[in-house]
């Protein structure tokens, strides 16, 4: 019988070791944001807050209920969404200038329609809920649509992915899978099939 190849076997135990660490931490992971979306769920419920100026990156806010007084819409975009029926369409977002004119100002979801064209508003108050953005950190999703655009779908955190566990049990596979091949590797050695 060979003996056990020293360099492959720590190369082997020292991978595993970090796709086992790998999923413990997406676990840590997993817990965390299952609280964080629990907050979240609580937040509907809670009394509601001023429109964050600047959004705080590591507590942003999301599904609190706000209200923003646009003064001036900057521009608009209109991005592929939902309405409270669950028809896809166009979410149509305006970059409002709001009081004091500091900071990024906001974004403000004003409703939905079957056309990418901008809807005609110009402003005014606007009360909703505060939602993650991709490109703002936040924007305000209206209660109530404006300027003859139907009500977008509600922000849900169905919506944030949490897809945590699955990592975990991906790197749980990946180190046993590296286990196996090792194994089959070193019983193929012994029986002299594998040159070393």
């Amino acid at each position: 019988m060979k003996s056990i190849p020293i360099i492959g076997t720590v190369v082997v135990a020292i991978a595993v070791a970090i796709m086992i660490g790998l999923g413990i931490w997406q676990l840590q992971r997993a817990e965390w944001k299952n609280g964080l979306l629990a907050t979240y769920e609580a937040a509907s419920n809670e009394p509601p807050i001023s429109y964050p100026a600047v959004p705080v990156e590591n507590d942003p806010a999301y599904f609190r209920r706000s209200s923003v007084h646009c003064l001036e819409v900057l521009s608009w975009r209109a991005v592929s969404g939902r309405n409270a029926r669950g028809q896809s369409g166009w979410a149509h977002i305006a970059h409002c200038k709001t009081l004091g004119g500091e900071g990024p100002g906001a974004h403000i979801v004003g409703g939905w329609s079957k056309s990418p064209d901008n809807p005609q508003w110009t402003g005014g108050e606007v009360d909703g809920v505060i939602a993650p953005d991709s490109q703002h950190m936040v924007r305000l999703v209206a209660s109530s649509p404006i300027a003859g655009l139907e009500k977008s779908q509600p922000p849900s955190t169905d919506d944030v992915p949490n897809n945590h566990m699955a990592y975990a049990v991906q790197w749980f596979l990946f180190a046993a899978i590296a286990l196996i091949i090792y194994f089959l590797a070193l019983r193929g050695r012994s029986k002299g099939t594998i040159k070393a």
